[in-house]
């Protein structure tokens, strides 16, 4: 749909949401609420009640909503090429932030005393952060004791490293079973792919990230390419994956990208993988541009831009296919419950992810203070800064115990 009562030229779309993207603080619910603000309660491009539909058919779809909004917007104003105008804008400022600053934490910040410090102090903000923001989606999504049983089951199944694919396949049909009167088959179902995967895990660990392999390599040297030097496929892949399956926003693109970065592709270690997230939480841009990072690191530019391309390509198709479509597709019953039972398959991964990164970035008394102080932040403090705030204060901490307690 295009409205031709919206007067705008393809220049002056472009630099609308550009703006959007340098003053785009705070998380998700910040951006989002200056979007609703400014093209809803300003400038009436559509009624509230309109706004809240869109935004709920993005929310029921992978990727970051607040993009998903910008493409779909720019869309509605001047057609694709205004939907695509309008999500580069938006994502340009804190995409090029990151690439700047990935490329100058590879060079300079693994060894500098002073970054260490940083991020020391930065490192369990951030897993306050995700503490924080899996009670805000487990709050919402687990709504009765199927889904609460689903979520507890995925976090052991995390724990016991079955891969996050088969994991939210089954959580998704085992839901849609219990609520078409089966309970008796969903449990059954559940125990025998359980098994299977186990059994699998076992025998072979599953390893998606490594699909595409240099084959020119000699077999005693793949190996050790693969652990240190992803393939951009592989990246441009990982990426891709991500982007469909970040349902909950980006926090569930977290477990997913450590599982192809940290576990199964070795590129990064856990505390670089935190440090991507440490630095997206400061930026203006979706906390989901951490990948750009994660790609730096695996392949320098090219490896960033490819990351970057795989994630947000899916954002850019969903709003771009038409919502009208997409709005039908949603309202589809059986794909609203199994979307729901995935939702909670993704909060039992957040979770089995979290608890990995406690015992990672909590290690003493300064950081178990930063954790519960970032906690204590974000529940009572309502504001779009409290993100960076926090990744400030824990910084800060990090440096005084590192710089003159000399821990």
């Amino acid at each position: 749909m295009v409205n031709s009562n919206i007067d705008q030229s393809y220049r002056r779309l472009f630099w609308r949401f550009l703006r959007f993207g340098l003053l785009a603080w705070g998380g998700p619910v910040a951006q989002i609420g200056m979007i609703r603000h400014e093209l809803v309660d300003q400038e009436k491009w559509v009624t509230n009640e309109r706004f809240n539909r869109v935004l709920a058919v993005y929310q029921a779809l992978p990727g970051p909503e607040a993009h998903e909004l910008c493409v779909y917007f720019g869309t509605f104003a001047k057609g694709r090429w205004g939907g695509l105008l309008a999500g580069l804008g938006f994502m340009l400022p804190g995409t090029i932030l990151m690439l700047i600053l990935s490329w100058f934490y590879a060079s300079y910040g693994i060894a500098s005393p002073l970054f260490a410090a940083l991020f020391y102090g930065m490192q369990p903000a951030v897993t306050a952060l995700i503490a924080r923001g899996l009670q805000r989606i487990g709050s919402n999504a687990l709504y009765d004791r199927w889904l609460w049983a689903i979520a507890v089951v995925s976090l052991l199944l995390n724990l016991l490293t079955i891969n996050f694919i088969i994991v939210l396949v089954i959580a998704g049909l085992v839901y849609v079973l219990v609520r078409r009167g089966y309970p008796t088959v969903a449990i059954v179902l559940a125990v025998v792919a359980v098994g299977i995967s186990l059994g699998v895990t076992l025998g072979w660990q599953l390893d998606f990230a490594n699909l595409f392999v240099n084959e020119a390599l000699g077999s005693s040297d793949r190996t050790a390419a693969v652990l240190r030097h992803p393939s951009n496929p592989a990246l441009l892949f990982s990426g891709l994956r991500t982007g469909l399956l970040t349902f909950g926003g980006a926090y569930s693109a977290i477990s997913f990208l450590r599982y192809d970065a940290v576990v199964a592709g070795q590129w990064i270690t856990d505390s670089q993988f935190l440090d991507g997230i440490a630095i997206g939480g400061i930026l203006p841009a979706p906390l989901i541009i951490f990948g750009t990072f994660v790609g730096y690191l695996g392949n320098g530019l090219a490896g960033a831009l490819l990351m970057t391309l795989g994630i947000f390509a899916p954002a850019f198709a969903f709003s771009l296919i038409g919502h009208e479509w997409i709005e039908r597709l949603v309202e589809n019953k059986a794909l609203h419950t199994f979307l729901d039972g995935l939702t909670a398959g993704v909060v039992g991964l957040i979770a089995g992810t979290l608890v990995v990164l406690l015992r990672i970035t909590v290690t003493d008394l300064p950081t178990a203070v930063i954790f519960a102080l970032g906690l204590l932040v974000l529940s009572r403090w309502k504001s779009k800064w409290n993100t960076p705030a926090i990744m400030l204060i824990g910084a800060g901490i990090g440096w005084i115990v590192r710089t003159f307690l000399g821990q």
